[in-house]
């Protein structure tokens, strides 16, 4: 019998001063049985990143022909797929080719040694932006989860804060393309 995700809640606040983005989100989170509290808690990142009206949770890690979050327009059309972690260039350039918009958010210690050998192959891709989450950043986010969890993130300046009521994780993401 195959394990089933865990269902996480999270009330997310988000004061976006860059983007003029303030909202809250009920959001319910399914995570994958071989998924970490760390890519969880980054995939939560990058929906407040790129929190509207219209972004919502792929299936990820449980199917290959989706992202971890993507916003699709009025007509049903990929306008912007999102990954986390750090995907292998043939998916980025089939997504590419899907969506408006591609944006990767890399974390963990390897994330530099993912990117080097695919820059070069992913230089054409002009929809494409990859984002680094510096280590110490995305393990204090992992530690942050809970089944239940209020969290607030704030954006100002190209700084970003995360929090619960015991914690603040400050992120300053590095731009690899």
């Amino acid at each position: 019998m195959a394990l089933k995700a865990t269902i996480y809640k999270a009330g997310l606040q988000i004061a976006d001063m860059d983007r003029n983005y303030y909202a809250e989100h009920a959001l319910t989170v399914a995570r994958h049985p071989s998924e970490t509290d760390e890519r969880m808690m980054v995939r939560l990142l990058a929906f407040a990143l790129n929190a509207n009206e219209r972004v919502a949770f792929g299936k990820g890690l449980s199917d290959t022909d989706e992202p971890d979050l993507w916003q699709k327009d009025l007509r049903g059309a990929v306008a912007h797929w999102i990954e986390v972690g750090q995907p292998d260039d043939r998916r980025l350039l089939r997504a590419c080719g899907r969506a408006d918009r591609v944006t990767v958010y890399a974390y963990g210690k390897s994330a530099e040694l993912w990117w080097k050998p695919i820059a070069e192959k992913l230089a054409r891709a002009k929809n494409l932006a990859v984002w680094r989450i510096p280590v110490s950043a995305s393990q204090s986010l992992g530690r942050l989860a809970s089944r239940s969890m209020q969290l607030q993130c704030t954006v100002q300046d190209g700084q970003l804060w995360f929090s619960d009521a015991a914690a603040t994780v400050q992120i300053e993401l590095a731009a690899l393309k």
